[in-house]
């Protein structure tokens, strides 16, 4: 069984976590299956999904934990977190922060990753323990805006959701994230499009971050 700190290693490794929007079951494992194709092994399946919980389920016993890294989405509130957890998720993220689901995940030793958008939000998270700060969303701010947050708290771990292109994956890498977040720019269309846009942004993320080291 994975550990607390080797799920975000893993995830971190990859550096994009594709978050599954669909409407049904069916739709969901078959978006889910194509970005592992690609190259994406985190997966986080939100509870927008109808029966979430059971898609999250269903990809813990197709997919052994070399290949997928499954978690919850859009996840409200601790009853929600702990459902997931029972279903198998690895990592809990929420569009806010919330402290009882942190206090939960800190239990049950499973990665936090809540939504948040200022200095104040991000400050109060790492207070109780979030492992990895979610921008969100992160079209509203900008890839400039990391540099900003990084200054007072460069210890914080920031992973934009929402806003994330094939086009400027580079520019939010280089600012400072540690991971991005990617739901409808690689989420959608037919599966060898999804594994397609997985290998893209696998690709352009490993690249960015070899010219930083290369530049460093």
């Amino acid at each position: 069984m994975l550990n607390k700190h080797k799920i975000i290693n893993e995830i971190l490794e990859v550096g994009v976590v594709a978050v599954i929007r669909a409407e049904s079951i069916v739709e969901a494992k078959r978006i889910s299956a194509a970005c592992i194709e690609g190259g994406v092994k985190a997966i986080e399946v939100t509870y927008t999904v109808p029966g979430a919980s059971e898609v999250i389920k269903e990809l813990g016993k197709e997919f052994n934990e070399k290949e997928l890294i499954v978690g919850a989405g859009t996840v409200l509130d601790s009853e929600t977190a702990r459902i997931a957890i029972l279903s198998g998720a690895k990592y809990i993220v929420s569009p806010g922060f919330d402290k009882e689901t942190a206090k939960l995940c800190n239990k049950y030793g499973i990665p936090y990753m809540p939504g948040c958008m200022t200095i104040s939000e991000m400050t109060k998270a790492m207070e109780y323990g979030a492992d990895i700060i979610k921008l969100f969303p992160g079209s509203a701010f900008g890839a400039d805006f990391i540099k900003a947050v990084k200054a007072p708290l460069p210890q914080a771990n920031i992973m934009p959701t929402g806003g994330v292109s094939i086009e400027n994956v580079d520019k939010w890498i280089k600012n400072g994230v540690v991971a991005v977040g990617v739901g409808g720019k690689l989420a959608t269309g037919p599966s060898e499009e999804i594994t397609a846009n997985a290998k893209e942004f696998v690709a352009k993320v490993k690249a960015t971050r070899e010219e930083l080291k290369n530049n460093g």
